[in-house]
């Protein structure tokens, strides 16, 4: 499966143009297999992809983590959804009190947005998610909730042997007592464990984080714990700050990493990334 990351900030404004090597636009990531395409999250980096459309695709299904407005923002501007001959299938958390549909159409309808959700050309279909399993053309899709505010989900994709994790909104120190000692009490354990490539929140610097424990994100040193727990073979740090210049998420980087050794490969998640994980 091919994967493309279109925005890895954890919301706007961007750092300046000059400034910009991980890219500016909110989360959205899209993964492709012959002519399926599901697309993780519709922050701003949505509105790319919807410009760059890879030819023969017939049918979109976006897998929405939460409801945040960065994870949302770009869907009204998402070209596709204006093409009638468009099959668009939205997939998302189950709500508290609030159907999936009903929370959707306060961002997509008056005074916030001029067009109505149920009134966009490709008439979306809305499906309604949790601790759930379901097939999309060629991937098995595991979702199940993590820990950030409001009702979240990580999404697990299996293609063959080929696992992908994405977990761009995630605090896994929260609610376990020995993290990362725990696994089985670790939250989005399950979804990560093996998986070829994880992307996963990496937000705050250490510093940062101690004020706002239970905001739902995550440090670089907790996200390579987490990943080091779940024997992953790729971790990639995902939703960086939009504070955060190049230098200062490179310098988060050099310290959490320090002359440590992991087993597995490091990165920092950028726009334009292209990744391909072969099915067997």
């Amino acid at each position: 499966m091919k994967i493309t990351i279109w925005g890895t900030r954890g919301s706007l404004p961007a750092p300046s143009p000059d400034n910009n090597e991980f890219g500016g636009n909110t989360s959205c990531v899209s993964v492709t297999q012959g002519d399926t395409l599901v697309i993780l999250d519709a922050g701003s980096g949505i509105r790319r992809l919807g410009n760059s459309m890879p030819p023969g695709i017939s049918r979109i299904d976006i897998l929405l983590t939460h409801l945040h407005l960065d994870h949302i923002m770009g869907l009204g501007f998402f070209l596709p959804l204006y093409n009638p001959n468009m099959r668009v299938n939205i997939w998302g958390p189950t709500g508290y009190k609030e159907s999936l549909f009903t929370r959707l159409q306060r961002y997509l309808s008056p005074p916030l947005f001029p067009i109505r959700l149920q009134d966009l050309p490709s008439q979306p279909q809305i499906f309604e998610i949790n601790e759930s399993s379901f097939d999309i053309g060629p991937f098995r899709i595991k979702s199940s909730y993590i820990c950030h505010p409001g009702p979240t989900v990580g999404f697990r994709i299996e293609n063959g042997s080929a696992v992908l994790t994405y977990m761009p909104d995630h605090e896994p120190a929260l609610g376990a007592a020995h993290f990362p000692h725990e696994p089985a009490w670790t939250s989005g354990y399950e979804l990560a464990r093996g998986a070829d490539l994880l992307l996963h929140d990496a937000q705050y610097t250490p510093e940062e984080y101690l004020p706002r424990v239970g905001w739902g994100h995550s440090t670089m040193d907790d996200a390579l714990k987490f990943a080091e727990m779940a024997a992953v073979k790729k971790l990639l740090f995902f939703h960086h700050d939009p504070s955060h210049t190049d230098q200062q998420i490179q310098h988060q980087l050099h310290q959490a990493m320090g002359n440590k050794r992991f087993p597995f490969e490091v990165g920092i998640a950028a726009e334009g990334t292209v990744f391909q994980l072969p099915e067997g």
